[in-house]
Protein backbone atom coordinates (compact mmCIF):
# COMPACT_ATOMS: atom_id res chain seq x y z
CA UNK A 1 0.00 0.00 0.00
CA UNK A 2 1.42 3.73 -0.98
CA UNK A 3 1.84 6.12 1.55
CA UNK A 4 -1.19 8.54 -0.17
CA UNK A 5 -3.65 5.17 0.60
CA UNK A 6 -2.43 4.47 3.70
CA UNK A 7 -3.08 8.73 4.88
CA UNK A 8 -7.01 8.26 3.32
CA UNK A 9 -7.39 4.78 5.17
CA UNK A 10 -6.30 6.52 7.91
CA UNK A 11 -8.78 9.15 7.15
CA UNK A 12 -11.42 6.83 6.80
CA UNK A 13 -11.33 4.70 10.03
CA UNK A 14 -10.87 7.81 12.06
CA UNK A 15 -14.05 9.21 10.27
CA UNK A 16 -15.68 5.92 10.81
CA UNK A 17 -14.53 5.74 14.28
CA UNK A 18 -16.33 8.91 15.33
CA UNK A 19 -19.16 8.08 13.28
CA UNK A 20 -20.07 4.83 14.77
CA UNK A 21 -20.05 6.67 18.02
CA UNK A 22 -22.38 9.47 16.90
CA UNK A 23 -25.00 7.13 15.33
CA UNK A 24 -25.42 4.19 18.30
CA UNK A 25 -25.03 6.00 20.63
CA UNK A 26 -26.09 9.47 19.91
CA UNK A 27 -25.79 12.15 22.45
CA UNK A 28 -24.88 9.12 24.82
CA UNK A 29 -21.37 9.45 22.80
CA UNK A 30 -19.96 12.08 24.81
CA UNK A 31 -21.16 10.50 28.46
CA UNK A 32 -19.11 7.07 26.64
CA UNK A 33 -16.29 8.85 26.50
CA UNK A 34 -16.38 11.06 29.51
CA UNK A 35 -16.54 8.21 31.86
CA UNK A 36 -13.77 5.90 29.63
CA UNK A 37 -11.13 8.94 30.46
CA UNK A 38 -12.44 9.37 33.70
CA UNK A 39 -11.76 5.64 33.91
CA UNK A 40 -7.93 5.77 32.95
CA UNK A 41 -7.52 8.92 34.97
CA UNK A 42 -8.82 6.51 37.82
CA UNK A 43 -6.51 3.44 36.76
CA UNK A 44 -3.82 5.75 36.38
CA UNK A 45 -3.84 7.38 39.55
CA UNK A 46 -4.21 3.97 41.27
CA UNK A 47 -1.67 2.33 39.77
CA UNK A 48 1.07 5.45 41.28
CA UNK A 49 -0.37 5.03 44.55
CA UNK A 50 -0.10 1.47 44.53
CA UNK A 51 3.79 2.11 43.33
CA UNK A 52 4.41 5.05 45.76
CA UNK A 53 2.74 3.79 49.11
CA UNK A 54 2.83 0.61 51.22
CA UNK A 55 0.41 -0.98 53.67
CA UNK A 56 -3.36 0.33 53.65
CA UNK A 57 -2.95 2.50 51.31
CA UNK A 58 -1.55 0.31 48.77
CA UNK A 59 -3.90 -2.08 49.03
CA UNK A 60 -6.72 0.34 48.15
CA UNK A 61 -5.05 1.35 45.54
CA UNK A 62 -4.87 -2.12 43.43
CA UNK A 63 -7.96 -1.81 44.77
CA UNK A 64 -8.80 1.49 42.09
CA UNK A 65 -6.59 0.23 40.00
CA UNK A 66 -8.61 -2.61 39.19
CA UNK A 67 -12.13 -1.54 40.09
CA UNK A 68 -11.78 1.14 37.74
CA UNK A 69 -11.47 0.04 34.72
CA UNK A 70 -13.77 -2.78 35.68
CA UNK A 71 -16.52 -0.19 36.34
CA UNK A 72 -16.34 1.06 33.26
CA UNK A 73 -16.94 -1.90 31.30
CA UNK A 74 -20.02 -2.97 33.61
CA UNK A 75 -21.63 0.66 32.76
CA UNK A 76 -20.90 -0.14 28.99
CA UNK A 77 -22.44 -3.72 29.66
CA UNK A 78 -25.35 -1.82 31.28
CA UNK A 79 -25.56 0.52 28.40
CA UNK A 80 -25.87 -2.10 25.61
CA UNK A 81 -23.10 -0.51 23.96
CA UNK A 82 -19.76 -2.12 24.65
CA UNK A 83 -20.07 -3.24 21.28
CA UNK A 84 -20.19 0.33 19.81
CA UNK A 85 -16.96 1.64 22.15
CA UNK A 86 -15.20 -1.97 21.34
CA UNK A 87 -15.77 -1.45 17.46
CA UNK A 88 -14.83 2.74 17.64
CA UNK A 89 -11.67 1.76 19.46
CA UNK A 90 -10.71 -1.13 17.15
CA UNK A 91 -11.45 1.77 13.90
CA UNK A 92 -9.39 4.22 16.02
CA UNK A 93 -6.24 1.74 16.13
CA UNK A 94 -6.66 1.34 12.40
CA UNK A 95 -6.58 4.96 12.03
CA UNK A 96 -3.53 5.75 13.87
CA UNK A 97 -1.96 2.23 12.71
CA UNK A 98 -2.69 3.56 8.62
CA UNK A 99 -1.58 7.19 9.92
CA UNK A 100 1.87 6.35 11.24
CA UNK A 101 2.71 3.98 8.13
CA UNK A 102 1.86 6.76 5.92
CA UNK A 103 4.39 9.00 7.85
CA UNK A 104 7.37 6.75 7.59
CA UNK A 105 9.87 8.02 5.34
CA UNK A 106 10.28 5.07 3.31
CA UNK A 107 13.78 6.99 1.26
CA UNK A 108 15.40 7.23 4.61
CA UNK A 109 18.84 6.04 3.65
CA UNK A 110 20.10 3.08 6.03
CA UNK A 111 23.53 2.95 7.43
CA UNK A 112 26.79 2.54 5.26
CA UNK A 113 27.97 -0.86 4.45
CA UNK A 114 30.95 -1.46 2.55
CA UNK A 115 32.09 -5.96 1.64
CA UNK A 116 34.13 -7.24 3.87
CA UNK A 117 36.41 -10.14 3.21
CA UNK A 118 36.18 -13.52 4.46
CA UNK A 119 38.21 -13.53 7.98
CA UNK A 120 41.40 -16.05 7.99
CA UNK A 121 41.43 -16.57 11.93
CA UNK A 122 37.55 -15.52 13.82
CA UNK A 123 37.13 -15.98 17.14
CA UNK A 124 33.63 -16.25 18.63
CA UNK A 125 33.11 -16.56 22.70
CA UNK A 126 29.77 -18.70 23.20
CA UNK A 127 27.56 -18.79 26.39
CA UNK A 128 25.38 -21.95 26.54
CA UNK A 129 23.12 -20.16 29.11
CA UNK A 130 21.88 -17.22 27.24
CA UNK A 131 18.58 -17.44 25.56
CA UNK A 132 17.66 -20.31 27.68
CA UNK A 133 20.66 -22.03 25.78
CA UNK A 134 19.75 -21.68 22.30
CA UNK A 135 23.91 -22.10 21.38
CA UNK A 136 22.86 -25.91 22.23
CA UNK A 137 19.60 -25.64 20.22
CA UNK A 138 20.58 -23.89 17.14
CA UNK A 139 24.22 -26.02 17.07
CA UNK A 140 25.80 -23.17 16.80
CA UNK A 141 29.51 -23.94 18.27
CA UNK A 142 29.58 -26.82 15.52
CA UNK A 143 28.42 -24.56 12.69
CA UNK A 144 30.61 -21.92 13.70
CA UNK A 145 33.50 -24.10 13.81
CA UNK A 146 32.64 -25.47 10.60
CA UNK A 147 33.10 -21.99 9.01
CA UNK A 148 36.85 -22.09 10.27
CA UNK A 149 36.54 -20.46 13.43
CA UNK A 150 37.70 -20.95 16.41
CA UNK A 151 35.20 -21.01 19.53
CA UNK A 152 35.32 -20.70 23.17
CA UNK A 153 31.96 -22.02 24.76
CA UNK A 154 31.77 -20.96 28.66
CA UNK A 155 31.95 -22.72 31.24
CA UNK A 156 28.19 -22.17 33.48
CA UNK A 157 29.84 -23.27 36.61
CA UNK A 158 32.49 -20.95 36.85
CA UNK A 159 33.18 -17.07 36.15
CA UNK A 160 35.27 -16.11 33.45
CA UNK A 161 36.86 -12.65 32.33
CA UNK A 162 35.20 -12.75 28.29
CA UNK A 163 37.71 -9.70 27.81
CA UNK A 164 40.78 -11.68 29.11
CA UNK A 165 39.73 -14.25 26.63
CA UNK A 166 39.45 -11.91 23.29
CA UNK A 167 42.41 -10.28 23.89
CA UNK A 168 44.38 -13.91 24.45
CA UNK A 169 42.18 -14.29 20.88
CA UNK A 170 43.90 -11.51 19.87
CA UNK A 171 47.71 -12.68 20.71
CA UNK A 172 47.30 -15.61 19.23
CA UNK A 173 46.39 -14.00 16.05
CA UNK A 174 42.77 -13.60 15.38
CA UNK A 175 41.45 -11.47 13.21
CA UNK A 176 37.69 -11.36 13.90
CA UNK A 177 36.10 -11.44 17.67
CA UNK A 178 32.58 -12.31 17.83
CA UNK A 179 29.89 -13.12 20.67
CA UNK A 180 27.29 -15.43 20.80
CA UNK A 181 25.72 -14.09 24.19
CA UNK A 182 23.93 -11.45 26.17
CA UNK A 183 24.43 -7.55 25.90
CA UNK A 184 26.21 -7.11 28.14
CA UNK A 185 29.19 -9.73 27.09
CA UNK A 186 28.54 -8.36 23.75
CA UNK A 187 29.73 -5.12 24.84
CA UNK A 188 32.59 -6.76 26.97
CA UNK A 189 34.44 -8.15 23.82
CA UNK A 190 33.35 -5.21 21.23
CA UNK A 191 35.53 -3.22 23.39
CA UNK A 192 38.04 -5.31 23.04
CA UNK A 193 37.82 -5.51 19.46
CA UNK A 194 37.78 -1.63 19.21
CA UNK A 195 40.99 -1.52 20.80
CA UNK A 196 42.78 -3.43 18.34
CA UNK A 197 40.25 -2.34 15.36
CA UNK A 198 38.88 -5.56 14.58
CA UNK A 199 35.84 -6.34 12.87
CA UNK A 200 32.88 -7.71 15.48
CA UNK A 201 30.24 -10.14 14.89
CA UNK A 202 27.05 -10.57 16.84
CA UNK A 203 24.81 -13.41 16.94
CA UNK A 204 21.58 -13.06 18.54
CA UNK A 205 21.55 -16.04 20.99
CA UNK A 206 20.96 -13.61 23.99
CA UNK A 207 17.40 -13.14 25.53
CA UNK A 208 16.45 -9.38 23.92
CA UNK A 209 18.90 -9.04 21.68
CA UNK A 210 18.57 -5.11 21.86
CA UNK A 211 21.81 -4.57 19.24
CA UNK A 212 20.92 -7.82 17.03
CA UNK A 213 17.96 -5.77 16.55
CA UNK A 214 19.10 -2.69 15.85
CA UNK A 215 21.66 -4.17 13.05
CA UNK A 216 18.74 -6.22 11.35
CA UNK A 217 19.43 -9.55 12.40
CA UNK A 218 17.55 -12.38 13.00
CA UNK A 219 16.53 -12.38 16.65
CA UNK A 220 14.51 -15.90 15.68
CA UNK A 221 17.64 -18.05 14.03
CA UNK A 222 21.10 -17.03 15.57
CA UNK A 223 22.54 -19.70 12.76
CA UNK A 224 22.06 -16.76 10.06
CA UNK A 225 23.76 -14.57 11.76
CA UNK A 226 26.96 -16.83 10.97
CA UNK A 227 26.72 -15.75 7.36
CA UNK A 228 29.05 -12.58 8.48
CA UNK A 229 31.81 -14.96 8.44
CA UNK A 230 31.57 -15.75 5.09
CA UNK A 231 29.42 -13.46 3.08
CA UNK A 232 29.71 -10.05 5.19
CA UNK A 233 29.07 -6.55 5.08
CA UNK A 234 30.36 -3.76 7.24
CA UNK A 235 29.28 -0.63 8.97
CA UNK A 236 31.09 2.01 11.36
CA UNK A 237 29.25 1.95 14.52
CA UNK A 238 29.49 4.19 17.58
CA UNK A 239 30.61 3.37 21.10
CA UNK A 240 29.75 4.56 24.40
CA UNK A 241 32.13 5.09 26.90
CA UNK A 242 31.46 5.39 30.66
CA UNK A 243 33.96 7.09 32.63
CA UNK A 244 34.43 6.98 36.46
CA UNK A 245 36.67 9.10 38.38
CA UNK A 246 38.97 10.51 36.56
CA UNK A 247 38.19 10.95 32.66
CA UNK A 248 41.79 10.34 31.34
CA UNK A 249 42.18 7.47 32.78
CA UNK A 250 41.30 5.21 29.87
CA UNK A 251 41.11 2.07 31.73
CA UNK A 252 38.76 2.80 34.12
CA UNK A 253 35.83 3.28 31.62
CA UNK A 254 33.66 1.16 30.26
CA UNK A 255 31.63 0.02 27.35
CA UNK A 256 28.17 0.22 26.36
CA UNK A 257 26.33 -0.76 22.98
CA UNK A 258 23.24 0.05 23.92
CA UNK A 259 22.31 1.79 27.00
CA UNK A 260 23.39 2.93 30.84
CA UNK A 261 20.58 3.20 33.68
CA UNK A 262 20.82 5.30 36.34
CA UNK A 263 18.39 5.98 39.38
CA UNK A 264 15.37 3.45 39.98
CA UNK A 265 16.11 0.44 37.94
CA UNK A 266 19.79 0.89 38.64
CA UNK A 267 19.15 0.70 42.93
CA UNK A 268 16.36 -2.26 42.49
CA UNK A 269 18.51 -4.98 40.41
CA UNK A 270 21.51 -3.72 42.66
CA UNK A 271 19.13 -5.28 45.50
CA UNK A 272 20.63 -8.96 46.67
CA UNK A 273 17.19 -10.20 46.74
CA UNK A 274 16.38 -9.10 43.22
CA UNK A 275 16.96 -12.43 41.60
CA UNK A 276 15.27 -14.76 44.14
CA UNK A 277 11.64 -12.49 43.68
CA UNK A 278 11.76 -9.92 41.18
CA UNK A 279 7.97 -8.76 41.75
CA UNK A 280 8.52 -8.98 45.83
CA UNK A 281 11.91 -6.83 45.58
CA UNK A 282 10.30 -3.80 43.62
CA UNK A 283 6.98 -3.74 45.11
CA UNK A 284 9.44 -3.34 48.71
CA UNK A 285 11.79 -0.75 47.18
CA UNK A 286 9.85 1.38 44.68
CA UNK A 287 7.93 3.61 47.59
CA UNK A 288 10.77 4.70 49.18
CA UNK A 289 12.95 5.40 46.00
CA UNK A 290 10.16 6.79 43.92
CA UNK A 291 9.63 9.63 46.68
CA UNK A 292 13.30 9.80 47.34
CA UNK A 293 13.49 8.63 50.98
CA UNK A 294 16.30 6.39 49.46
CA UNK A 295 18.40 5.75 46.82
CA UNK A 296 20.91 8.64 45.60
CA UNK A 297 19.65 12.56 44.33
CA UNK A 298 20.85 12.47 41.06
CA UNK A 299 21.27 15.42 38.61
CA UNK A 300 21.95 15.40 35.23
CA UNK A 301 23.67 17.41 32.59
CA UNK A 302 23.48 16.54 28.87
CA UNK A 303 24.44 19.72 26.75
CA UNK A 304 21.84 22.89 27.43
CA UNK A 305 20.14 20.63 29.60
CA UNK A 306 20.47 20.39 33.45
CA UNK A 307 17.80 17.72 35.22
CA UNK A 308 17.79 17.81 38.83
CA UNK A 309 16.02 14.82 41.15
CA UNK A 310 15.34 12.59 38.45
CA UNK A 311 13.77 9.03 39.56
CA UNK A 312 15.79 7.49 36.15
CA UNK A 313 17.72 7.93 33.70
CA UNK A 314 18.67 6.29 30.62
CA UNK A 315 21.66 7.09 28.51
CA UNK A 316 21.67 5.03 25.33
CA UNK A 317 24.17 5.20 22.48
CA UNK A 318 22.06 6.94 19.72
CA UNK A 319 18.63 7.70 20.50
CA UNK A 320 15.75 5.36 20.69
CA UNK A 321 12.97 6.23 18.31
CA UNK A 322 9.51 7.81 18.97
CA UNK A 323 6.43 6.33 18.09
CA UNK A 324 7.56 2.77 17.95
CA UNK A 325 4.24 0.99 18.88
CA UNK A 326 6.43 -1.42 21.27
CA UNK A 327 8.00 1.22 23.35
CA UNK A 328 11.78 1.81 23.91
CA UNK A 329 13.71 -0.56 22.01
CA UNK A 330 14.99 0.33 19.04
CA UNK A 331 17.32 2.57 16.91
CA UNK A 332 17.04 3.79 13.72
CA UNK A 333 20.40 4.55 13.32
CA UNK A 334 23.67 3.45 15.32
CA UNK A 335 25.95 6.34 13.40
CA UNK A 336 24.18 9.85 14.66
CA UNK A 337 27.11 10.28 16.47
CA UNK A 338 24.88 11.64 19.43
CA UNK A 339 23.79 9.85 23.07
CA UNK A 340 20.40 9.93 23.71
CA UNK A 341 19.17 10.93 26.84
CA UNK A 342 15.63 10.14 28.68
CA UNK A 343 15.45 11.40 32.37
CA UNK A 344 11.70 10.44 33.87
CA UNK A 345 10.27 12.62 37.19
CA UNK A 346 6.88 11.72 38.16
CA UNK A 347 6.50 13.34 41.25
CA UNK A 348 2.63 12.96 42.30
CA UNK A 349 -0.60 11.22 40.37
CA UNK A 350 -1.47 13.76 38.22
CA UNK A 351 1.86 13.60 36.03
CA UNK A 352 1.86 9.86 36.18
CA UNK A 353 -1.42 9.84 34.64
CA UNK A 354 -0.63 12.81 31.79
CA UNK A 355 2.16 9.95 31.18
CA UNK A 356 -0.54 7.73 30.51
CA UNK A 357 -2.72 9.68 28.55
CA UNK A 358 -0.65 11.41 26.35
CA UNK A 359 1.14 8.31 25.12
CA UNK A 360 4.29 8.51 26.95
CA UNK A 361 4.74 12.16 26.72
CA UNK A 362 3.87 15.24 29.41
CA UNK A 363 6.24 16.88 32.02
CA UNK A 364 7.00 13.90 33.84
CA UNK A 365 9.63 12.67 30.50
CA UNK A 366 12.59 15.06 29.46
CA UNK A 367 14.60 14.39 25.58
CA UNK A 368 17.54 15.33 24.89
CA UNK A 369 20.46 14.35 22.99
CA UNK A 370 24.36 15.41 23.68
CA UNK A 371 27.90 14.08 22.85
CA UNK A 372 28.43 13.74 26.57
CA UNK A 373 26.44 13.56 29.83
CA UNK A 374 26.94 13.62 33.28
CA UNK A 375 25.54 12.13 35.80
CA UNK A 376 26.14 13.35 39.50
CA UNK A 377 24.33 12.71 43.00
CA UNK A 378 24.77 13.65 46.57
CA UNK A 379 26.19 9.85 47.21
CA UNK A 380 30.34 9.03 46.55
CA UNK A 381 29.29 6.22 44.55
CA UNK A 382 26.01 4.96 42.60
CA UNK A 383 24.59 1.73 41.12
CA UNK A 384 24.58 1.71 37.54
CA UNK A 385 22.81 -0.68 34.96
CA UNK A 386 25.45 -1.04 31.89
CA UNK A 387 23.88 -3.07 28.90
CA UNK A 388 21.99 -5.11 31.95
CA UNK A 389 24.97 -5.54 33.86
CA UNK A 390 24.52 -4.09 37.59
CA UNK A 391 27.61 -2.05 38.36
CA UNK A 392 28.73 0.59 41.21
CA UNK A 393 30.44 3.29 39.82
CA UNK A 394 31.83 6.55 41.28
CA UNK A 395 30.28 9.99 40.57
CA UNK A 396 30.06 12.11 38.84
CA UNK A 397 29.71 9.43 35.67
CA UNK A 398 30.57 10.63 32.24
CA UNK A 399 29.52 9.14 29.36
CA UNK A 400 30.61 9.79 26.11
CA UNK A 401 30.43 8.42 22.15
CA UNK A 402 33.31 7.91 20.08
CA UNK A 403 31.60 7.79 16.66
CA UNK A 404 32.72 5.68 14.41
CA UNK A 405 34.66 3.12 16.48
CA UNK A 406 33.50 -0.10 16.06
CA UNK A 407 33.46 -2.14 13.14
CA UNK A 408 30.61 -4.16 13.13
CA UNK A 409 30.73 -7.23 9.87
CA UNK A 410 26.89 -8.38 9.38
CA UNK A 411 25.35 -10.98 7.27
CA UNK A 412 24.90 -9.21 3.62
CA UNK A 413 21.21 -10.41 3.34
CA UNK A 414 19.52 -9.65 6.51
CA UNK A 415 15.72 -8.95 7.50
CA UNK A 416 16.70 -4.99 7.90
CA UNK A 417 15.84 -2.96 10.92
CA UNK A 418 12.43 -2.51 11.15
CA UNK A 419 11.45 1.30 10.73
CA UNK A 420 9.83 2.92 13.52
CA UNK A 421 6.60 4.80 12.88
CA UNK A 422 6.81 8.57 13.92
CA UNK A 423 4.42 10.13 16.16
CA UNK A 424 0.92 10.79 14.78
CA UNK A 425 0.65 14.20 12.82
CA UNK A 426 -3.00 14.42 11.68
CA UNK A 427 -2.59 17.58 9.42
CA UNK A 428 0.21 16.12 7.82
CA UNK A 429 -2.02 12.46 6.90
CA UNK A 430 -4.90 15.03 5.57
CA UNK A 431 -2.27 16.74 3.53
CA UNK A 432 -0.99 13.14 2.15
CA UNK A 433 -4.08 12.28 1.65
CA UNK A 434 -5.46 15.06 -0.07
CA UNK A 435 -2.44 15.13 -2.61
CA UNK A 436 -2.46 13.54 -5.79
CA UNK A 437 -0.49 11.93 -8.16
CA UNK A 438 3.66 12.32 -8.43
CA UNK A 439 3.14 15.12 -5.59
CA UNK A 440 2.32 13.16 -2.97
CA UNK A 441 5.67 10.81 -2.78
CA UNK A 442 7.35 14.82 -2.09
CA UNK A 443 5.04 15.96 0.65
CA UNK A 444 7.28 16.07 3.16
CA UNK A 445 9.28 18.28 1.23
CA UNK A 446 6.87 20.83 1.17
Amino acid sequence: MSRRWAARLALAAGTAAIAVLVVFAGLGSLVLMGVGWAGLVLTAAGGWWLLTHTGWIRALAALLAVAAPLGVLILYTAAGLLWVVLVSLALWALAVSAGRAALVDDTRPGMPERSAGRAQRPFLIMNPRSGGGKVEKFHLAQRARALGAEVVVLDPARRQDVAELARKAVRDGADLLGVAGGDGTQALVAGVAVEHGLPFVVVSAGTRNHFAMDLGLDRQDPSTCLEALTDGVELRIDVGYLHAGDPADRSARRVFLNNASFGVYAEVVQSPAYRDDKARTILEMLPDLLTHHSGARLTVRAGALTKDGPQAVLVSNNPYERGDSAGLGRRGRLDSGELGVLCVGVANAAEATELLLRGGQGRGLTEATAREVVVDADAPVIPVGVDGEALTLATPVRCRLEPGALRVRVPRHRSGVPRAAPPMDWRRVRRLALTMGRTAAGIEAA
